[in-house]
């Protein structure tokens, strides 16, 4: 099969090739899934997993990419709830080889169903992004209607989500980002938008609730500005602020079958929108994920036509 890899931490996405891989066996437990499109995380080269296994050991070279949608054409044995031929997306285990190839090896656990009526290259933008903002909101942050969220990064693919799942539960939206995002992040349901480069962060006054994704600066700023007993969620990695009365809490999205098919449903009736920057073939992968500009929105691989 073809699939894009990696052997070179240092280089980066500059480091991938497109090479011919043996197609993936079916262990217990496990699915293989024919590609057909494929999400990228442009921060999975920093991560440890791209690299190393469970154990610490060199793994390379490896398949980067963590989500899918596609069509199951292997079971493992033992391997229950998905069946040979469904539609399926998913995000696979961060330490195995991923989803920038024809096929992929991945626990039946970490699929859902993927309707008819939904694309697959619309399927493929949702997992990290949809996982993330749901568990970040309501397990992480458990928002309640009437509070205020702001929303960091709020014209990315996951900002868009966390946007408008918090709307969809009533919440007040802020959301931030650089002045060319300020019309998107109002088009994704913000109420108020803060232009980092330009506004002051704290005439935005008390929030319930900071989702960031940023770190940092913006991330001690945003701590001092939740009111007591509100939450700052972050994915960047161990927070280095803290609300002076509240909660600061990091996390990494997971595989969630219940949580992913409540994103599919949001997504077939209209209230849920996905944000599909560039798509580019499997053989045009590597110029698509090395851009000359910011990229805008979710990076997807379609790897069939």
């Amino acid at each position: 099969m073809k699939a894009i890899v990696v052997t070179d931490e240092a280089a980066g996405t500059a480091g991938m090739t497109l090479v011919e891989r043996p197609e993936p066996p079916a262990a217990i437990n496990d699915v293989v899934a024919q590609i057909h499109a494929s999400g990228f995380v442009p921060t999975e080269m920093a991560w440890p997993s791209t690299w190393t296994d469970r154990l610490g050991r060199d793994r390379t070279p490896s398949i980067p990419g963590h989500e899918l949608a596609g069509v199951v054409t292997a079971l493992g044995y033992g391997t229950t709830g998905v069946s040979v031929g469904q539609r399926v997306l998913g995000l696979a285990d961060w330490h195995r080889d991923g989803t920038l190839a024809e096929y992929v090896a991945i626990e039946a656990r970490n699929l859902a169903p993927l309707p008819g009526d939904v694309d697959f290259t619309v399927g493929a933008s949702l997992p990290i992004s949809g996982l993330t903002a749901w568990q970040g909101l309501f397990e992480h942050g458990n928002l309640q209607a009437g509070q205020s969220v702001l929303v960091h990064g709020a014209a990315g693919a996951v900002g868009t989500m966390v946007t408008q799942l918090a709307r969809e539960a009533g919440a007040y939206v802020i959301g931030t980002g650089r002045a060319a995002d300020r019309q998107k992040v109002l088009d994704f349901g913000a109420q108020e938008f803060v232009d980092l480069d330009n506004d002051t962060l704290e005439d935005v006054g008390g929030v319930d609730r900071v989702f960031d994704v940023i770190g940092g600066d913006i991330q001690k700023r945003s701590a001092s500005l939740i009111r007591a007993g509100g939450i700052l969620v972050t994915v960047v990695g161990p927070p280095t602020a803290r609300p002076a009365d509240g909660l600061a809490i990091d996390f990494v999205v997971e595989s969630d079958r219940a949580q992913l098919s409540e994103i599919v449903r949001r997504v077939r009736d209209g209230r849920l929108r996905t944000n599909i920057g560039n798509v580019a073939t499997l053989d045009d992968a590597v110029t698509a994920l090395n851009p000359t500009e910011r990229l805008k929105g979710k990076s997807i691989i379609r790897v069939r036509p």
